[in-house]
């Protein structure tokens, strides 16, 4: 008999999806959702329990999860990729007269950034990971992590307010020079013959393609200041999510926060976190994939399907609205940081007096 219910897998896989991205800790809501509905869900959806189904289903949600930010960033992979390679092939054809090999432009330094930052955070999930699940992930103190993440997020928000001015001036210069580079791009360009192109339809097309090329352009834009942290930073960012590997605590939400303490404004340290957590949540499901195709997969398979695709529509949706959100200097991580505290805070105590 199947351990996992539809239901269950359901509502987890959504939420689990929406929280990844969110600042929110998914892991913290994993383990918390269960342990509040109590009865058969508890039992069923025991993350530190040992051979326990759960585990392979949360490694569906986690690749589904990979698979939907890379769907949405695939543009920038596909450069970040082609970066990769060309400085693979540059490695092995220096230039005449060159000593050390080095990055040749933006794309093939940020992907070596990429790879730098998530060696410490791989090493710690492949030495710690049994340790932080059996040990840490308990409800009660997932609920407190949950509370310390809202406090990390408040910090970082204090932290945003001393360089508003800055960041809106960057936000502003950045949108000129998008604007200017798609002026430049239409004039080299050439018109496309009058007809249907030209009707309501032809309208929303340029338009739709107006606004990818502005997306492009202010990712180009943000790519070029993320290299200016060097392969140093990229490290120091990467080891942070060190931190995620407790239950409570945001991957995306303790990058961010340590990508402003090093300067970096909220967005470029948002794209940042965001970019980091798609290869680190991929690799991380690949590594456990055995437990899903392995006998804890048995009897549980549709409903690890049924749930990573809801996580995978949630990733998604939750990664556009955060996009959007976030490239408004008006708005804040404090609501983030308040659920955070409220339901960490209500749910330690229920926990404690059930």
């Amino acid at each position: 008999m199947s351990t996992l219910t539809y239901a269950e897998a359901g509502i987890v896989g959504l939420i689990q999806g929406i929280t990844e991205l969110f600042p929110l800790s998914s892991l913290g809501h994993s383990v918390l959702i269960p342990a509040l509905v109590g009865g058969q869900w508890a039992k069923d959806l025991n993350v530190s329990k040992s051979e326990s189904p759960y585990l392979a289903y949360i490694v569906g949600l986690h690749v589904a999860t990979a698979i939907a930010m890379i769907a949405f960033f695939w543009r920038d992979w596909v450069r970040i990729i082609a970066g990769f390679f060309a400085s693979i092939g540059h490695a092995a054809r220096p230039e005449p007269g060159t000593r050390r090999w080095e990055p040749q432009n933006t794309d093939q330094k940020l992907a070596w950034m990429i790879i730098l930052a998530t060696i410490p955070v791989g090493i710690a999930g492949l030495a710690l990971e049994h340790l932080f699940r059996t040990v840490f992930s308990k409800p009660i103190l997932t609920a407190l992590f949950l509370c310390v993440n809202g406090l990390i997020l408040l910090g970082g928000e204090r932290l945003r307010r001393r360089g508003a001015d800055a960041e809106s001036q960057q936000l502003a210069a950045d949108l000129e020079m998008a604007e200017t580079r798609q002026r430049a791009t239409v004039a080299a360009g050439v018109r496309g013959p009058v007809g249907a192109g030209a009707g309501a339809g032809g309208r929303h097309g340029s338009g739709q393609r107006a606004l990818k090329q502005q997306q492009a352009h202010l990712a180009v834009e943000s790519d070029q200041r993320l290299v200016g942290q060097g392969f140093k930073g990229a490290f120091i960012l990467g080891a942070m999510q060190i931190l995620a590997l407790l239950p409570g605590i945001s991957r995306d939400g303790t990058v961010m926060v340590s990508g402003m303490f090093r300067g970096l404004t909220r967005q470029d340290a948002a794209r940042f976190s965001f970019l980091l957590s798609a290869p680190v949540i991929f690799a991380a499901g690949l590594l456990k994939i055995s437990d899903l195709t392995g006998p804890l997969g048995n009897g549980i398979r549709g409903q690890v399907i049924f749930g990573s695709i809801l996580a995978g529509i949630g990733a998604y949706l939750a990664l556009k609205f955060l996009v959007r959100y976030l490239s408004d200097a008006s708005r804040t991580l404090t609501p983030f940081a308040i659920y955070c505290l409220v339901a960490g805070l209500g749910s330690a105590i229920y926990l404690s007096v059930r």
